[in-house]
């Protein structure tokens, strides 16, 4: 199984290939004219996706099902160390929102776009339902 950062590694190293450039200060000045977002909409969508799996966000939360069992951070961990867990998961959700907007929307008003795909985030949690292992089970 491939893990989620090599497909998130791969699809940066496509846009930095489509800019010519490692820097994100570069991929945000070849940015100016048209937003990356059009010409690589495959790779964003990808891109999302992946990110959506890499922070354990529906419809890829199967290792964690909150309503189906006692999990053993949440009895073990208590008041602190349990905020800092789950402030690490939604940091990582400011992570990849910040990082696709830089690659994709360009870099201004990027606390606005960032915002913009947070709530992208938490709408597709709102939206899809999570799949359970015996319907994943019933695909294959």
């Amino acid at each position: 199984m491939v893990s989620y950062e090599v497909s998130i590694g791969l699809l940066f190293l496509c846009v930095c290939l489509c800019c010519r450039s490692l820097s994100l200060l570069e991929i945000v000045k070849v940015q100016e004219g048209v937003w990356l977002a059009l010409p690589l909409f495959p790779i964003m969508v990808m891109f999302f996706v992946s990110a959506l799996a890499e922070t354990n966000r529906v419809p890829f939360d199967l290792t964690e099902g909150e309503s189906e069992l006692v999990s053993g951070f949440n009895v073990e961990y208590r008041s602190f160390l349990f905020a800092m867990f789950f402030l690490a998961e939604y940091i990582h959700i400011l992570l990849m929102s910040v990082l696709g907007s830089v690659l994709f929307f360009g870099g201004s008003f990027l606390f606005v776009k960032g915002g913009l795909l947070v709530f992208w985030f938490i709408w597709v949690r709102g939206t899809l339902p999570r799949v359970r292992y015996d319907q994943l089970m019933e695909l294959l």
